[in-house]
Order: C-alpha cells, then structure tokens, then sequence
C-alpha cells in the first residue's frame, strides 16, 4: 500500500512540476513580448547607437525593421501580419493611415518633452494638434549642384530647363516630387487638383527631358559625389551627406517655393507595447538624443533645443535650416485622394516614358 501511495505521490509531483515549469515558461514569454518593442522606419534613419542607449536606459528590446516607402509601409501595417509598435511616415501618408483608421490617438498626458519641439512644425493639417503624430525630422526638396560642371548656379526650378545641364541632371524618382516641381516651376501648388494646370506640369516636364541623365533614388549620391552629373533633385537630408563627401557641391531650395516635408513618429493599430512605443516617443524628445540624431543623419531637427546643442556649421546652415522668408513659400505634400494620387503617377510615368 505504501509502495502505492508513494507511486501516486510521484505522478503528482512530476505534474506539479509540470505544471509550474509551463507557468514559468509562459511567463517568461509574456516578460519577452512586454520588453520587445518593434519599430518601423526607413533604412539608415537613426543614430544606431541611439537604440542601444534606449535598450540600456528602458530595459526594452528593439527589433527594427526598415521600409524604403511610404506606400510600402502603409501597405505591410494595413495588413497587419506584423505588430508593430511604432513607424516613422511622412505627412501626406500620416494623413491617409488616420483616415483610414491605422493610427492609435495619442495620449499626451503620457508624452513628456513636446514643449521641445517648434511650433512652427507642430499643428501641421496632416495632423490637427498632432493628435496622431510627433515630428521626427524635417526637410525640403532642392538642387545639388556641381559648381565645377556649370557656369551659372541654379536659384529657380526653371533654370534646370537650360542647355548647360544637358544630359547632366538626374531626377528623384517619385511623382510627387518631380510633378511638383513642374508645378512650382510654372506658378502653380505642388498640391494641385487643377487638370489644367497638370497637363501644363505635364508638357513642361517632357521639354526637360534631354536635360535629365537618370531617374534613380538613392544612387543619386554616388553620381553627385562622384562628380558623375552636373546637379541632382533630391532631399535636404541626402543632401546633406552629399556635400559632406564633395567640397564642389552645393545645395539651393528655390525660392519660388518647393517642398516641405515631414517625418513623425506614430503608434500604428498593430501595437502590442503602448508603453514602449511613448518611451521611445519620449526619449526622443530629449534634445541631447533628438541633437544626437540629427548630427548622425544629416537631417533637419525639429526640437529647438536640440538645434541649440547642434555644432554651429550645422545649426546656421541656411541651406539645411531656411530662414522664414523661405520657409514661407514651401509646401507640406497633400493626400491628393486616390483620383488625383493616381492622375500625378500617370503623368510621371508618361514623362519618364517619354
């Protein structure tokens, strides 16, 4: 009998200890996905020795994953397949993921460091009283040009259209961006619904094609610091490093107006780790990081107090930091709506066929 009451008494404590091992098992797996925080940004997009800061400061865990588009990414976080906890779009795409109800509405009761950031970037009409969004950087869209290659510096979108640059311009290859500064160039908003004035965009823009060497994204740097082509339509930001690799390169937003972008951070419908995702929101704002970031990107930062801690040549770099009488006459992107987004990409590709 007691060899029976022993052999039960066995079978009950390896259930026991089962039973307790598969808690702790589940536990530790509840600890791992509270301590995981997975954010979504574009490639080389932060200071990677910002993340580490972060993991050590918070005790969280990072997996960061890189998108190379706006439409990329709304496509991956409208699906859902992946949770993540938060993602770095620009303004117009900002707009269309609020619409379409993919962004969590912030609590700013748990955001600390907004009073860091301009006013001059926050309450932008993507996001009414930055309801959605935080700003992350901020830029424009300009010329680089080479001055050992051209005889007379470019100061308007029109001057691309002259004969020195011929067979010398490469383009950003995006529609918006090159549709819009046609527009510009002819008076008109970057954001126009006018079908008049896009078939206008659209002409002028066929002219320029002997002008135009490639249409490329990223290999634009190569070619400009190479000393490969004689200018460049691109982003501040890529600009920026561009200039920092070639001493003849210069950058010029012209002052008819152009493009004024941002990219904020936003809590996506897929989180899983609301508390991480403000953590790293806060984080941020601090200006030392924010200060630290912009130094290692390139791009312009939107904290005031970070720009303070900037060294000097950047912080007074009016080609990366316009003053106001610029500043005035640029442009934050539009969601154009599906009829018009669509309408600017069928003019792009007619140009680019041309």
């Amino acid at each position: 009998m007691k060899k029976l009451i022993s052999f039960f008494l066995g079978i009950l404590t390896i259930i026991l200890l089962l039973f307790i091992g598969a808690r702790s098992f589940d536990q530790s797996q509840v600890t791992s996905a509270d301590n995981g925080l997975t954010i979504y940004n574009w490639g080389d997009y932060i200071d990677p020795d910002l993340i580490k800061q972060f993991e050590k400061e918070t005790g969280y865990h990072v997996t960061y994953e890189t998108f190379d588009s706006n439409e990329a990414m709304y496509t991956k976080i409208k699906q859902g397949g992946t949770s993540y906890d938060l993602a770095i779009p620009s303004e117009y795409m900002i707009e269309k993921m609020k619409d379409e109800k993919l962004l969590i509405k912030l609590n700013h009761s748990k955001i600390k460091g907004l009073e860091n950031i301009d006013e001059r970037f926050l309450n932008q009409s993507f996001d009414s009283g930055n309801q959605y969004s935080i700003p992350y950087f901020w830029g424009t869209l300009g010329i680089v040009y080479n001055d050992q290659m051209i005889s007379t510096p470019p100061e308007h979108w029109n001057d691309l259209w002259d004969s020195q640059y011929r067979n010398g311009l490469m383009l950003i290859d995006g529609a918006r961006e090159i549709m819009g500064l046609s527009l510009n160039s002819l008076g008109y908003s970057l954001n126009s619904k006018n079908d008049a004035e896009l078939i206008a965009a659209s002409d002028h823009l066929k002219q320029l094609m002997p002008n135009v060497k490639a249409i490329v994204a990223d290999e634009i740097k190569m070619y400009m610091i190479q000393n490969e082509a004689k200018a460049a339509v691109t982003f501040s930001g890529e600009a920026s490093e561009m200039l920092a690799e070639n001493e003849h390169l210069h950058y010029v937003i012209p002052s008819e107006g152009s493009n004024l972008w941002f990219d904020n951070m936003v809590i996506p419908k897929t989180v899983k780790n609301q508390a991480g995702a403000y953590a790293f929101i806060n984080f941020m704002l601090i200006p030392e990081n924010s200060a630290k970031n912009a130094e290692y990107i390139g791009y312009s930062t939107p904290n005031k107090e970070a720009e303070k801690l900037l060294p000097r040549s950047i912080a007074s770099d009016e080609q990366f930091y316009p003053n106001e009488a610029v500043l005035k006459n640029l442009e934050v992107y539009q969601n154009l709506g599906s009829k018009y987004l669509e309408r600017y990409n069928d003019l792009f590709l007619e140009f680019k066929m041309s």
